[in-house]
Order: C-alpha cells, then sequence, then structure tokens
C-alpha cells in the first residue's frame, strides 16, 4: 500500500477539509510546492490569490481557492491554514 499524507485544510471559522491524500500541491510565495508523503518539515506562506489541490488515493482531487495564511508540513501531515477557503467545482477546473 501506497504511503499517504494526513491532511487538514482549516479556515478562519471551519475545518474545511480533513483526511487522507497522496499529495498536495499549494502555491506558496516561494513558488507552487508539492509535498508527498515523506516531506521534510517546512512552513509556507500561501501565494495569493492561491489553490490548494489534494490528490486523494484513487486519482480523485479536491481544489481549494485560498487566500492568506500558511502551509505547514510536519511528521504528522500537511496543515493548510487559511484566512479563507472555496471549493473549486469540477465546471471550473476544465
Amino acid at each position: 500500500m501506497a504511503q499517504q499524507l494526513h491532511v487538514e485544510l482549516v479556515a478562519v471559522e471551519e475545518r474545511v477539509w480533513s483526511g487522507e491524500a497522496e499529495m498536495v500541491v499549494a502555491r506558496t510565495t516561494e513558488g507552487e510546492l508539492g509535498v508527498l508523503p515523506g516531506h521534510a518539515p517546512l512552513l509556507g506562506q500561501l501565494a495569493e490569490p492561491g489553490q490548494v489541490r489534494i490528490k486523494l488515493p484513487g486519482g480523485e482531487q479536491v481544489s481549494y481557492e485560498v487566500a492568506g495564511g500558511f502551509l505547514s508540513v510536519s511528521a504528522e501531515g500537511v496543515t493548510v491554514l487559511a484566512e479563507s477557503a472555496t471549493p473549486v467545482s469540477a465546471a471550473q477546473g476544465r
């Protein structure tokens, strides 16, 4: 079984998404960043406007438009702390 990441996407008022994922892709002020299981710990500032893409086991992907905040990678997984996070509909992704 492939390794997975535990991912938490949290906006100011609520937990937006939580679960297991194969990869997280986010745009930080340093550039686009892809996080796989075993990634070195880091803290990055999210670029504005930005998008966080969470690749789920089985190939599905969920995407959120995010404003402000940080991406934290630790041994426990990935946490995205955003000022706001809005789901991107499948139609917008085409």
